[in-house]
């Protein structure tokens, strides 16, 4: 039994069918979807029910770009000045939280009205990078000091109250849940290591213990299929692990450019892989055999 059969065993029979049944494709080969636009900042992808993708930096280090299925790319949103935004989520309901690494904040936006909250402030943040949201509302953010080579994590409450969870990290970077929301994986892009956590019913980590370590290159973001495998961007080295809940590299992909950046999971099936590359400024798909788990809790909530 998957960890998909375990935690999802209530989607309909079609969508489940759909879901594991996929039809002959060519699976795991890149692809550009969209050429220019974006600076050398292009990051956090993530994908709305709609199947577009949200993507930071476009044209602009303060804009959060569109890109529609079909790869036309224009304006969404420019935050505030002092503001510029890294990772993105999407909560079910729609909302989207993005990390501000130059205001120490979290942000939280209606994408109807395209406006843009603080939902938390830390001023002990270095510079919140990444973010991984539980069923719960529960927040988790990396947050590295590139200069030192150091970096915490941190836990936001759904009313912005921040918990500093560990001070005694690496560059922390790229982070995700597990399938049943009792293990939280954090990646350290300089150090080279996949760390894993404990969670506790109040959100709170523990038992943090070394998953897997490479001896080159550097990680960067990072997100979970319904599976609870791990795509991990390599930058440097320009391709995409997938990696089990074991610690065990399952493929590489090619990702046509040596610096992606981050990774999410959209498509109608759930399984397009779109990752932003910074070579060439631009987001790369690919597909997979198995879709990707915070889509996937998505379409519970419709």
């Amino acid at each position: 039994m998957t960890a998909f059969d375990r935690f999802f065993p209530a989607l309909p029979l079609a969508l489940s069918i759909a879901l594991s049944c996929p039809a002959a494709e060519t699976l795991f080969v890149a692809a550009p979807l969209t050429q220019g636009g974006f600076t050398e900042g292009i990051e956090g992808p993530a994908c709305d029910r709609d199947g577009n993708i949200y993507v930071v930096s476009f044209e602009h280090a303060r804009n959060i770009g569109k890109v529609t299925p079909k790869g036309r790319a224009s304006l969404f949103l420019q935050l505030a000045e002092g503001s510029a935004g890294n990772g993105i989520r999407f909560d079910p309901s729609g909302w989207m939280y993005v990390a501000d690494y130059t205001g120490h904040n979290v942000l939280k936006v209606n994408t109807r009205s395209k406006t843009a909250t603080v939902l938390a402030h830390e001023s002990g943040m270095n510079q919140p990078n990444d973010i991984a949201l539980a069923v719960d509302g529960t927040l988790y953010a990396s947050d590295p000091n590139w200069k030192d080579g150091t970096g915490q994590l941190w836990r936001i409450t759904r009313d912005g109250k921040t918990h500093r969870e560990a001070a005694d990290m690496g560059t922390s970077n790229g982070l995700d849940l597990s399938p049943d929301g009792r293990t939280l994986y954090v990646n350290e892009s300089a150090q080279r290591n996949v760390w894993a956590f404990d969670v506790a019913a109040d959100g709170s980590l523990s038992k943090k213990r070394l998953l897997m370590k490479v001896p080159d290159y550097g990680f960067d973001g990072m997100r979970c299929d319904v599976d609870g495998n791990l795509y991990i961007t390599r930058h440097g080295k320009g391709t995409v692990i997938k990696v089990s809940a074991k610690g065990e590299v399952l493929r590489e992909i090619d990702v046509l450019g040596s610096r992606p950046s981050n990774i999410c999971f959209g498509g109608k099936d759930g399984r397009t892989a779109y990752v932003t590359e910074v070579d060439h400024k631009r987001l790369i798909q690919f597909r997979v055999d198995r879709p990707g788990l915070e889509w996937t809790r998505r379409q519970m909530r419709r």
